[in-house]
């Protein structure tokens, strides 16, 4: 048996499968025919390995309450080890429907009603989400976009934003959503000691940890070990893999301390067992995927390097900026001279696509358009060539 999924020029229809992407463009208040390339899912299909372990489980017909043992852990360790040389341990480990849900239940863990969380905007809308819908107040340290067209993070004011706002608790994105960074472990050990001095728990949301195109990507917990003791670190095949309505992470809690926090409020939420479908998932992903995610990782880093060259030549006033990690690239439209209302009209009814609007992950991402670039390359330059005719 190979793998048989390594087609990524393929076009799959996904019109009236249940896709958020592609089947709820009128009810999200978008024309019924704009070209989605928003919400960051692949339009890929997943390994064969995958398709056919769940094929398989199907077959049995019985869906009653399912749990993993030792070789689940023992092939997600291996995939960690052998990608990001991380060494995790079983007690560490707590399994959640998701990574949003991980972030949510680390917000009523760690913090109170009222408290200030520390995230950086631009960031993953969610993030700032989950923080107001629980009643807590985000406190953002801004990214600043530097001439070398990456984004930076001010220490200073970092560090100010956690003794003023009595800080506890920090959303850290690493690889950074929607900007693209890969922090390096000079930035991530300043921020840790930083975090370190001042008691401050650190969320450290890595599941795009597999797309690192420039750098390397550094694990947080794992750079020194008063790191490792008030992190929690967030990871999913999901990304990886294509897998988001699996609704499966894998979360890394070294303090039992705070561990024991966290899996109380997981109960308080009637969470248990996750779905048999995510756990076989998840573990034929990591334990026999890896040809296939060489390959989609390969064609994906082509995209974006054809986004940069496709901007440089035809978007003059167009800047895309440097994306070392995720799928997903920003697009700076600032010197276009529109307004932020402008721009999206000309997205959305001009141009006629679905992006993220840059002002959803928070006010100075006003002026971008987030794009995924996990597609075949064909709708990617359909894309690009809707955005230079509206141009036009």
């Amino acid at each position: 048996m190979s793998e048989k999924n390594l087609d990524f020029d393929k076009i799959i229809s996904r019109k009236n499968t249940r896709s958020l992407k592609y089947d709820f463009a009128v009810k999200r208040g978008m024309p019924e025919d704009v070209l989605p390339l928003w919400v960051a899912d692949m339009d890929f299909e997943t390994s064969s390995y995958i398709q056919e372990a769940l094929i398989e489980r199907a077959k049995h017909g019985i869906f009653g309450y399912s749990e993993v043992q030792t070789p689940y852990f023992e092939i997600v360790c291996d995939w960690m080890k052998r990608h990001h040389d991380w060494d995790i341990q079983e007690e560490w480990l707590v399994k959640t429907p998701g990574v949003v849900f991980a972030l949510a239940m680390a917000v009523k863990a760690f913090t109170n009603y009222g408290d200030g969380v520390l995230l950086q905007l631009p960031v993953y809308y969610p993030f700032s989400e989950v923080i107001r819908d629980n009643g807590r107040k985000v406190i953002s340290n801004d990214l600043y976009l530097g001439d070398d067209n990456r984004y930076h993070i001010d220490f200073v004011d970092f560090e100010k934003k956690i003794t003023e706002e009595n800080i506890k608790l920090f959303f850290l994105c690493n690889p950074h959503n929607p900007v693209g960074r890969v922090w390096t472990e000079a930035e991530l050990s300043r921020l840790g000691d930083i975090c370190v001095k001042h008691g401050v728990i650190v969320v450290s949301d890595e599941i795009h940890q597999d797309f690192v195109f420039q750098g390397k990507h550094h694990v947080f917990a794992n750079l020194r070990k008063d790191f490792e003791n008030i992190s929690i670190t967030c990871t999913s095949p999901s990304k990886t893999f294509n897998l988001a309505s699996m609704m499966m992470s894998n979360i890394f809690i070294p303090n039992p301390e705070l561990k024991l926090e966290f899996q109380k409020q997981l109960d308080a939420s009637g969470t248990s067992q996750l779905g048999i479908m995510g756990l076989v998932a998840c573990e034929t992903a990591y334990s026999k995927g890896e040809e296939w995610y060489q390959a989609m990782y390969a064609y994906v880093a082509e995209n974006i390097r054809f986004v940069k060259q496709y901007v440089t030549e035809n978007l003059p006033d167009v800047t895309m900026i440097n994306t070392e990690g995720t799928y997903l690239v920003w697009l700076d439209f600032r010197n276009t001279g529109l307004t932020v209302d402008e721009l999206e009209n000309l997205i959305i009814h001009k141009a006629k696509l679905w992006l993220d609007s840059g002002r959803i992950f928070g006010k100075c991402g006003e002026g971008f358009q987030r794009i995924n670039t996990a597609c075949p390359k064909n709708i990617l330059k359909e894309a690009l060539d809707r955005i230079r005719n509206a141009l036009l």
